[in-house]
């Protein structure tokens, strides 16, 4: 008599996680073949097009003589400000439309719609955080701003920020699924919330009844988190961890449901 065939176990979590990460690896390449090419500089687009943004926007700054409400030095200013700008503002922008653009992936058994998402989100963070780092560390060396007073306030800040961007990045994402709707109202949103999220200003320079209404915005105390982590005593910081670690959380909860819903109703092309 012929034995029952043995039954198929389940692979273990450290399987799982080789085959995720083989997996998002392959898609961050594609994607950056796919965006900057093989040609001119290539992928270094992915932080040079960032640098030239955030340069740009320093030099206009710093040429006019822009008023922030304070008297921090305008250069380090822009960099922390318009930095965090990019981080947010872009996560979003890469994944609206990104499951549509690659539904094709979709045949591919081991490639997940959280897949897309991550591989882009990664790429958005690397290549902000190279050029806000490359920057700072430029402008430290010829003398246009001093270096952090704490580097570690500055990257938990950082950290933050991404975080936010990521969790609004895949709710968005997965409801561009459902509705074109999204991107046609996330690119005027997110002009509208740029100059309230605290990039070209400091909370303690605004009058009472305007901070307690940027105060609502989570944006603005990672901003706040990352300009306490430069300046230090030389800026009085106004933020909440209370208020941003708990909207974090409660968002990317959102966010992993809308995905779980629209990850079942995928149909790929």
């Amino acid at each position: 008599m012929a034995s029952a065939p043995a039954p198929v176990s389940d692979p273990s979590f450290a399987a799982s996680l080789r085959v995720q990460r083989r997996v998002i690896g392959a898609l961050l390449r594609r994607e950056m073949l796919t965006r900057y090419g093989r040609h001119n500089i290539g992928f270094m687009w992915l932080f040079a097009e960032p640098m030239l943004f955030t340069i740009g926007v320093t030099i206009l700054w710093t040429a006019t003589k822009s008023v922030h409400g304070s008297d921090l030095p305008i250069v380090a200013f822009a960099l922390t400000g318009y930095s965090s700008v990019l981080l947010w503002r872009n996560m979003p922008g890469r994944c609206i439309g990104a499951l549509q653009a690659n539904l094709a992936l979709m045949y591919h058994r081991n490639i997940k719609v959280f897949d897309i998402y991550a591989a882009r989100l990664l790429l958005e963070f690397g290549g902000a955080t190279i050029s806000f780092s490359l920057l700072a560390l430029f402008f430290i060396s010829i003398e246009w701003m001093e270096p952090p007073e704490d580097v570690l306030s500055v990257a938990a800040g950082w950290l933050l920020i991404a975080w936010f961007g990521s969790a609004l990045a895949i709710a968005l994402g997965a409801l561009s699924y459902l509705s074109d709707l999204v991107d046609k109202l996330w690119h005027p949103f997110s002009y509208l919330l740029f100059p309230l999220s605290g990039a070209a200003f400091l909370v303690a320079a605004l009058p009472q009844f305007a901070q307690d209404i940027v105060l609502w915005i989570p944006i603005v105390h990672g901003v706040e988190f990352v300009r306490e982590g430069f300046f230090g005593s030389s800026a009085r910081a106004v933020y909440d961890l209370g208020y941003l670690v708990p909207f974090n959380l409660v968002l990317s909860v959102i966010a992993l449901i809308i995905l779980r819903y629209v990850s079942r109703r995928v149909v790929p092309e």
